[in-house]
């Protein structure tokens, strides 16, 4: 969970409370930027999952590339030993 997520959060939880307390006291102004709270949260927070998506899709590529050159290094190995076993007898 990256800050952006957990801030959106914390937004989103503020709102809700303010909301309520507006409501509750018959104050508008209150209740209407509890929601607006709510919104700029939930803004956040989506943005936050948009940049963990887009940081495993990376990491996901990354193991990909590294474990491919692993495949190819061993296979370049046994080619080698191969020839060498070949030049022996």
């Amino acid at each position: 969970m990256n800050t952006d997520q957990v801030k959106g959060k914390a937004e989103q939880v503020v709102g809700k409370i303010k909301q309520g307390t507006g409501q509750a006291v018959g104050n508008d102004k209150l209740a209407n930027s509890g929601v607006a709270d709510q919104v700029k949260g939930a803004a956040r927070e989506t943005w936050g999952n948009v940049k963990d998506a887009a940081q495993s899709e990376h990491k996901e590529h990354a193991n990909h590339a590294r474990d491919r050159v692993v495949e190819k290094t061993e296979e370049l190995k046994e080619r080698a030993n191969e020839s060498i076993d070949k030049h022996k007898r």
